[in-house]
């Protein structure tokens, strides 16, 4: 199969599924004269239905995306977007503002489908280009969304209306990509295409056929029904033994120490992201209310992407030894992001706070890629795609959390700047935690250091770490010098 046509058509989707000139404004679309809301409503009752339907439906949809081989699942998402935007557009009212945020939440849920619909077509060495492809169209598409929105809106002066018609023009237009895309008939999980799964299935089915022949000669009548009850309990075991293989996966993924804090920093520091960018236009709101004032959302919107894909860019060029100083950095940056949140609640300048917003989104793009580096140079597609998915839902349960007790009205029902006070102190712990961890971590290498400057004769082969210890590591030779073998391993991590 040509990748060509699939990677064309999936690009295009990407593009025109995130080109959306409404969103940097849908705060002020939504308690305008349009919809007419207030901010609590907004803000306590409306915004926290997507992080609600976002966690309840990402755990189906990951396995189904799967089981169904993407495709479907992609029309999913499309068809939950154009559903969004047609509601947006329409419907009015609390309760219709709610059910529009379930599909918003289903949407973002489905999303997993693009990004692992292009590793079912392609060859695993082409997965790192077309990626790349897949990932800078959908970033080039919500930067030029914003950009396209704040011009229409602050230069040609149209009403906010107009955004929401052509997002969901360009929700139309991304519906039409994913009818043309070929079925892939392989998956990660459920529909295996190795020659490994190939074999067990042979010697299953010569196992069946055999089990079917003594059947057979025992019970020659009906031969059609239990032909049918045997093939529905092959596919049933099967089922149970992929999920039987993700769990088995998952403690043997968390079990490798790096992998378990770079995780852990991804689903907390997460957690706290999403929340910032769900409100922060609530609160910049509250700062320059765009019925007195021209709000310029869309440009912050636009350089906070961009300078967040700069930063995702100079991972690779950052000389840091990630494995020694990885938790005392996560410390440091964590804690400029508590900075920033502070500053975006406590002051009153608007350039002040767009420009805090912008460097807080640019330091998380840059942790969480190296997050993805780190986690993703011990595991192989699988058992990435796994803790990929272990991670976001960690993520999405402690943010269902924050919101039910800070923002939801069943809860404390928080203003929007008293709930930024608790996000910066949010990201104030997690920069204690992680620098209690860093401080742990260089103690007990101190201590190791000194043992064996204590006992230099003790040279014995140190056992090479297995998969059982880390991740998908290759075995490798024994070493006579401990210390040598430790920096290498923390360099390959």
């Amino acid at each position: 199969m040509s990748v060509i046509l699939p990677t064309l058509l999936l690009c295009l989707y990407g593009f025109f599924s995130n080109l959306r000139p409404s969103e940097p404004f849908l705060t002020a679309f939504l308690v305008g004269p349009d919809k007419n809301l207030t901010e609590a409503q907004v803000v306590n009752e409306i915004y926290p239905i997507w992080t609600y339907s976002y966690l309840l439906l990402l755990f189906p949809v990951f396995l189904a995306t799967d089981y169904l081989c993407y495709k479907p699942v992609l029309i999913l998402q499309a068809t939950s977007l154009v559903v969004t935007y047609v509601m947006l557009l329409k419907a009015e009212g609390i309760l219709a503002m709610q059910i529009l945020e379930f599909f918003f939440g289903l949407a973002t849920a489905s999303e997993v489908a693009y990004y692992s619909y292009i590793y079912s077509v392609v060859e695993p060495a082409r997965y790192q280009r077309v990626t790349g492809y897949c990932r800078s169209t959908a970033l080039f598409g919500s930067a030029a969304g914003s950009l396209t929105g704040q011009l229409l809106l602050s230069v040609a002066e149209v009403q906010q209306i107009h955004l929401v018609i052509i997002t969901l023009a360009a929700a139309a237009v991304a519906f039409v990509a994913p009818w043309f895309l070929p079925m892939p008939k392989r998956s990660l999980f459920f529909h295996k295409n190795s020659p490994e799964a190939a074999e067990a299935q042979c010697g299953e089915d010569m196992s069946h056929n055999k089990k079917m022949e003594n059947l057979e000669s025992k019970v020659p009548l009906n031969n059609e029904a239990v032909s049918l009850v045997s093939h529905l309990s092959v596919k049933n075991n099967a089922r149970r033994e992929v999920l039987h293989m993700l769990f088995k996966d998952f403690l043997q993924c968390y079990r490798c120490q790096t992998l378990l804090a770079w995780s852990i920093w991804w689903a907390l520091a997460t957690c706290g992201y999403f929340q910032v960018i769900n409100y922060a236009q609530a609160l910049w709101e509250n700062i320059r209310p765009s019925l007195k004032y021209v709000i310029y959302n869309g440009y912050v919107e636009t350089i906070a992407t961009l300078l967040g894909a700069v930063a995702a860019l100079l991972v690779g060029y950052l000389p840091v030894r990630w494995s020694l100083w990885g938790e005392l950095v996560l410390c440091f940056l964590s804690l400029l992001m508590a900075v920033c949140v502070f500053i975006m609640d406590l002051t009153a300048d608007i350039w002040l706070c767009y420009s805090s917003y912008v460097i807080f989104r640019a330091i998380y793009m840059l942790l969480i890629t190296i997050a993805t580096y780190q986690i993703a140079a011990s595991l192989n597609m699988q058992r990435y795609a796994l803790v990929f998915g272990v991670n976001t839902f960690m993520a999405l349960l402690l943010q269902t959390l924050l919101t039910v007790v800070v923002v939801d009205s069943a809860g404390l029902g928080l203003d929007v700047s008293t709930q930024f006070f608790v996000y910066g102190g949010y990201f104030a712990l997690i920069s204690v935690v992680f620098f209690l961890a860093g401080l742990c971590k260089l103690t007990c290498r101190r201590f190791s250091e000194q043992g064996q400057a204590r006992s230099p004769s003790e040279t014995d082969s140190v056992p090479c770490p297995t998969e059982d210890d880390c991740g998908d590591y290759t075995p490798c030779c024994h070493r006579d010098d401990e210390r040598s073998f430790q920096a290498e391993m923390e360099d390959k991590i």
